[in-house]
């Protein structure tokens, strides 16, 4: 945890990109490992994450990016990595499927082989239980520019998974932090936002959400009535025009103490870092 004139709770979330950097085209898993683990954070939103994937080295990147937070924390990192494909994204892939969904990481032998791509969420506190919601792909094509490129591209949606981490009572601000990466299509993420955040509501709160929405800040505002932490363009990281990473918060009296857009050595997002009075209310 840091310390900032007292004791406090911080959050970050984070899209990878697979590690990859837009300077030199690398994924340099000491880098993206270690300016993780730099943002000092005690729960840590992982989207765009590989496990097992031939363009990152075949590491499981959620696993990596928590032993770094546990060696620099000097204490324990408990974690979970959700695949929402098996395959190559943007290749041929299918799927994941899971036989209990609500455990998280629950595959099948031959599909933990597999390389996989999905969501992450790490913390350096004590988790209670895992949550794991399953969200389908859209049914239409949408144009996208890749990063790295200028011209837009029609792409298949892939499937998408949010994950939540239950905290015991008394033990942090929010008693349920979730991560997810929504859809590209426009209207379908909202139907996607609205669907984790009534699964949350099952959920003890108070409860946050973050994690790479793939919608503007006017259009989060016009979707949903939680209350976003941090209002700053994200995306794209050299020279960010506009706000695609986003905190959600059911409870309209959480108020961060400070926040800060990140600016990292790999990805084409820039992390959102908040932190947060160390006890609930």
């Amino acid at each position: 945890m840091t310390e900032v004139d007292g004791v406090v709770f911080r959050v970050a979330t984070v899209n990878l990109l697979h590690g990859r950097s837009l300077q030199d085209g690398l994924v340099s898993t000491d880098r993206f490992t270690a300016e993780v683990a730099g943002l000092r954070a005690d729960v840590v939103g992982l989207q765009e994450v590989d496990r097992g994937q031939p363009r990152s080295g075949h590491v499981d990147q959620t696993q990596e990016i928590a032993s770094a937070m546990a060696e620099a924390s000097s204490g324990p990192a408990f974690y979970r990595f959700v695949p929402a494909i098996i395959g190559e994204p943007g290749g041929r892939w299918t799927a994941a499927r899971r036989t209990d969904p609500s455990s998280g990481d629950d595959l099948g032998p031959t599909e933990r082989l597999a390389p996989s791509y999905g969501i992450g969420l790490i913390s350096l506190v004590p988790v209670q239980s895992w949550h794991v919601i399953e969200l389908r792909h859209a049914p239409v094509k949408s144009p996208i520019v890749m990063p790295g490129t200028r011209r837009p591209m029609l792409l298949a949606d892939e499937p998408r998974r949010a994950i939540a981490a239950v905290f015991a009572e008394g033990t942090a601000p929010f008693r349920t932090v979730a991560t997810t990466h929504l859809s590209f299509v426009p209207g379908w993420n909202i139907r996607q936002l609205h669907l984790v955040q009534k699964a949350l509501l099952e959920l003890p709160g108070p409860r946050l959400i973050l994690g790479d929405l793939n919608m503007p800040a006017s259009v989060v505002r016009l979707a949903t009535r939680w209350t976003s932490m941090v209002r700053a363009p994200t995306f794209p990281s050299p020279d960010p025009k506009i706000q695609f990473d986003h905190m959600l918060t059911d409870d309209s009296r959480k108020r961060p103490r400070s926040s800060e857009i990140v600016h990292l050595m790999f990805s084409d997002h820039r992390a959102v870092v908040a932190d947060f009075d160390s006890l609930p209310e």
